[in-house]
């Protein structure tokens, strides 16, 4: 088979995502969570008040991986 310029070795080979995606998880407890991208050379956690619909207010989302 003809693959043009590339050769089979360069065909697998992946380059890695600038940004990534994250959960932001309620700290309220109830499970409620957004998904937010976020760069990969940010090192430090996520932290956001965001509205929680679940309890009716603003809480504390932090960072936690994706499943």
């Amino acid at each position: 088979m003809d693959y043009g310029s590339h050769s089979i070795e360069e065909m697998g080979d992946k380059k890695k995502k600038a940004q990534m995606f994250v959960r932001l998880v309620s700290a309220a407890g109830t499970g409620f969570f957004y998904v937010k991208r976020k760069p990969r050379q940010m090192t430090e956690k996520l932290e956001f008040r965001k509205y929680d619909p679940r309890v009716n207010r603003h809480v504390l989302f932090t960072e936690a991986k994706m499943k």
